[in-house]
């Protein structure tokens, strides 16, 4: 379970921001809101995080920082030419030289190995604990350049000090450790690129801990921008090859009622287009003729799908803009549900305006953006601020006490 991330120097986000979203053991969970960030913690996170914000407040930011965490981890290796894709640096004189910093610490099994894997796997108890991975890279006239300090640590049971996984300095030396060992590998340190990170390359040559780490980041998703009709061919095409995620698809669309009996492929001469049945309609309806709001939920459901069926991360960048608001809540319930749909703990990133949400939402699992006169976002938890448990989300949010909204004048 994902319940810290820290971001500077990063598009809109200057100075060091810091979210923390940690939940304290006395605080009650009566409808199953929050999981341990590791099995047998008393501390826990929410399993969703909703961001609110006025425009260009900085919201997406968040998810951009943590997506290029996560690519930084799994595909670095795979770029071929120098440089960093979706990184920028805060854009004032100051920030031209100074670096890029990010990090983000998790809960999961500790110590980790593929022989511990195995033991595991034979039913023997694993010592738990939390992660830390910090990220920095180095700006030059104010181009991002190359990444002079990674380090994965880790805290048993987290307590007493941060304990080095692998350490990288500017020289792109590495220190390494019994959980990951340079036995065999010592060959990559010396031809490790500026812009790999030390988990994408060593896993790209089977690196028994890296190979776990990265599948384990492998797990995160991220959608933007999710109306968006370059990637209706995509899930079309996807559907028609899974007809497990097809049918499940089925039993959401009637049971959510938005006017769709189902959906099916049809096999004709022309190709295998999706056709929609509607209750009261004599014919079936193409893709193209559906209303926008079912396709955006058809587009973000295999992933929803996906993170509830292996407990990952999942962040979606306007998840309101067209859903329904009698529905968002709906899919939000699906997180809370440890029972039958959400088994693993996955947890949902969302950034949102529909304001009658927070109606909805406790004080732990909302985010608030703001961004001052001179473009810098503030990043800060409701659990930072003064905030009672019976308050009225809504009407406190809107009337400005929370921050985040737009300014009008």
């Amino acid at each position: 379970m994902l319940y810290k991330l820290e971001i500077e120097n990063f598009s809109s986000i200057r100075d060091r921001q810091v979210l923390d979203l940690s939940v304290d053991s006395n605080v009650p969970d009566d409808d199953g809101r929050y999981a341990p960030i590791f099995e047998g913690s008393d501390v826990r996170a929410p399993k969703v995080v909703a961001l609110y914000g006025a425009n260009a407040s900085g919201k997406t930011t968040v998810l951009r920082a943590l997506e290029f965490v996560a690519t930084m981890i799994r595909d670095s290796v795979d770029r071929t030419l120098p440089g960093f894709n979706n990184c920028e640096r805060f854009n004032d004189q100051e920030s031209r030289e100074r670096p890029i910093r990010l990090a983000i610490e998790m809960g999961g099994v500790m110590d980790l190995t593929a022989e511990l894997m195995r033991r595991i796997g034979a039913g023997e108890a694993a010592i738990m604990g939390v992660y830390r991975y910090e990220l920095e890279i180095k700006v030059e006239d104010g181009i991002p350049r190359r990444i002079i300090a990674e380090a994965l640590r880790q805290k048993p049971n987290n307590r007493g000090k941060w304990q080095r996984v692998f350490e990288r300095n500017a020289e792109g030396r590495i220190k390494d450790s019994k959980t990951f060992s340079l036995s065999g590998f010592q060959h990559l340190e010396r031809t490790l690129a500026g812009h790999h990170t030390v988990l994408a390359s060593f896993a790209k040559f089977q690196h028994p801990t890296a190979q776990l780490f990265v599948e384990w980041v492998r797990k995160a998703v991220f959608q933007f921008t999710p109306g968006q009709s370059f990637m209706d061919q995509a899930v079309i095409d996807y559907l028609k090859e899974q007809p497990r995620v097809l049918s499940r698809l089925n039993d959401e669309l009637s049971r959510i009622d938005v006017g769709v009996e189902g959906l099916r492929v049809q096999e004709s001469q022309e190709g295998r287009p999706l056709l929609f049945k509607h209750s009261g309609l004599q014919k079936e309806m193409p893709w193209h003729l559906e209303s926008h709001g079912t396709r955006a939920f058809i587009k973000m459901f295999p992933f929803l799908l996906q993170a509830l069926d292996t407990g990952g991360v999942i962040a979606i960048d306007e998840m309101d803009a067209a859903i329904h608001p009698v529905i968002l809540p709906e899919l939000l319930r699906w997180f809370y549900d440890k029972q039958e749909r959400n088994q693993h703990d996955a947890q949902l990133w969302l950034t949102c305006h529909s304001a009658s949400l927070l109606d909805d939402l406790l004080k732990e699992e909302i985010v608030i953006c703001e961004k001052d006169q001179q473009g810098r976002t503030r990043v800060y938890s409701l659990m930072d601020v003064k905030v009672r448990r019976d308050e009225n989300h809504y009407r406190k949010y809107l009337s400005g006490a929370y921050g985040g909204i737009p300014l009008l004048g």
